[in-house]
């Protein structure tokens, strides 16, 4: 059974979890369904990614199932492999939506706990309906997160709220997701409004977009003087080039750029 589809419109990837019965919970073969969607995704002509999940979760996190495949392998190996640059392969669940060159929004609905919490997290935006529910889960199992969480979530939470959530392993609501970092925005049709904005971002100049994807992650990992480096970079690569200047002549013209 197929566990993820990807399909492209209008310049926009859509990428959707279709373990909707399991409510979309990770195993192996999801593991590696994630990741490889994630590098095709990174290779094609998409402006923007939707990441979503069928049914009414997101992602419960990992399969209770998979323990035992756990069990069975070389588990010392497994975790410490540096199989994809600095990552292993469930690190790399959530870290591949990083390395995607263009914005990923995730479109958040029910259970998004443990794993699925951390692989919304590689989104660069996640809007969440009312009834969301996120958890850093593994506590639960007695396990810390280790699919990149602990990248991920220091620059979104204050320390203090991300100590209680990662101790007590206790779900929170969309609101408080909100309130400390862990969500966008809320909407009553999370999908519908992630597709949008990822229809509107396309429409956006693409080299722009992804200069200015490569400077925020930048700025979110080095030092003052580098940054302020590769913004300059970034801009001299940008001045005067075939997509600034059409972004100038339709603006001029009152119409939609059209890139090539």
């Amino acid at each position: 059974m197929a566990r993820v589809s990807v399909e492209y419109e209008n310049h926009v990837a859509h990428v959707t979890l279709t373990r909707g019965d399991k409510r979309n919970a990770l195993d192996d073969a999801m593991f590696k369904a994630i990741v490889a969607a994630g590098q095709e995704v990174a290779v094609s002509d998409a402006r923007a990614v939707v990441l979503s999940g069928e049914g009414n979760s997101f992602c419960a996190g990992l399969d209770v199932a998979s323990f035992a495949q756990l069990a069975g392998r070389d588990t010392e190996a497994y975790i410490n492999a540096r199989d994809f640059g600095d990552a292993n392969e469930p690190q790399e669940v959530a870290l591949a939506w990083r390395r995607v060159q263009v914005p990923v929004i995730a479109a958040l609905q029910g259970a998004v706990y443990g794993g699925g919490l951390q692989l919304a997290l590689g989104a660069d935006i996640r809007i969440a309906a009312p009834d969301t529910k996120l958890a850093i889960m593994e506590m639960k199992w007695g396990l810390i997160p280790d699919m990149g969480g602990m990248v991920l979530l220091p620059p979104l939470m204050r320390s203090d709220a991300l100590r209680q959530m990662t101790y007590t392993a206790r779900p929170v609501s969309a609101e408080r997701g909100v309130e400390w970092g862990l969500v966008t925005e809320i909407h009553d049709d999370p999908l519908a409004a992630a597709r949008a904005l990822a229809e509107e971002i396309a429409g956006k100049s693409p080299s722009a977009i992804r200069a200015a994807k490569r400077l925020i992650d930048l700025s979110e990992r080095a030092g003052r003087a580098d940054v302020l480096l590769a913004e300059s970079a970034e801009q001299l690569a940008l001045i005067g080039k075939p997509d600034q200047m059409e972004v100038i002549a339709a603006n001029m013209q009152g119409r939609k750029p059209d890139f090539k």
